[in-house]
């Protein structure tokens, strides 16, 4: 009799936990499609421009992108003079000039993007005392990469009767507990693309991701080029040392013959 209570203990203890964590697991990242994905992948520069578009009117109040210089949209095929306008349509703060202050000037394309706040304790004030992480390597920090960040942003449900939210919190089917601090920040029709293209949820989440890919990694097409130049000299370096070896033995043994 002990015996059998001691194993529906065990039981109730191993099977509800699993319960209770299967109904809270997370979806995993919807798998897409994007350019830059594989040897040969390249970025897609409309869908990063547009992306760029997303960030500066939505994701940019809260989130930075410290490793990145305004000069570096040079890649994106901004022109000088448009780079030079949104740099200077930031303020910058600098010094000490020469009495020893700091002082407030226009961005210059050599800047770094303008951080939202000041510190991340004035970030934390402004949100509820969650802190947005900074972007610049968001991409390569998550496990899932685009497809996890693409799967947050159009993860926001309505939240189920039998879920308790802690307050604060928002519903993401994709957020490791399905509890999110930040609010949904996507909405059809939220930007106006330049070029015309329908500012969908999806769209602007796909065009977003694409530009935080390019911010983490700019240097990528380079690096793939790079990579492909060294495989074919490889290949050829490879083919001319296993001729050489063929001719060189060949004569060996011609040589073994004549002997």
């Amino acid at each position: 009799m002990a015996r059998a209570c001691f194993i529906l203990l065990l039981l109730l203890t191993v099977i509800a936990p699993g319960n209770s964590l299967a109904a809270d697991k997370t979806k995993e990242p919807v798998e897409m499609h994007w350019s830059f994905n594989g040897i040969w992948g390249s970025f897609d520069k409309q869908s990063i421009q547009r992306g760029y578009q997303v960030y500066k009117e939505i994701c940019a109040s809260c989130h930075s992108l410290k490793r990145i210089a305004y000069r570096n949209l040079a890649d994106l095929a901004f022109a000088e003079e448009e780079i030079k306008a949104i740099a200077a349509g930031n303020s910058v703060k600098d010094g000490p000039n020469e009495d020893g202050e700091m002082f407030e000037r226009h961005g210059r394309p050599s800047d770094k993007f303008v951080s939202p706040f000041a510190n991340d304790k004035a970030a934390r004030a402004a949100n509820n005392g969650a802190l947005p992480p900074d972007l610049s390597l968001i991409v390569k920090a998550r496990e899932g990469g685009a497809d996890y960040i693409y799967s947050i942003l159009t993860g926001y449900d309505i939240v189920p009767t039998d879920v308790k939210m802690a307050e604060g919190m928002n519903y993401n089917l994709y957020f490791p507990g399905r509890q999110i601090a930040m609010a949904n920040p996507l909405s059809d029709g939220a930007v106006t693309y330049i070029d015309g293209t329908e500012a969908s949820v999806q769209q602007m989440a796909h065009d977003v991701v694409s530009f935080l890919q390019w911010a983490a990694e700019p240097e990528m097409e380079k690096r793939k080029r790079m990579g492909i130049k060294v495989m074919l000299f490889l290949l050829i370096f490879t083919g001319l040392f296993i001729a050489a070896k063929r001719r060189v033995w060949s004569r060996l043994d011609e040589e073994d013959k004549q002997q």
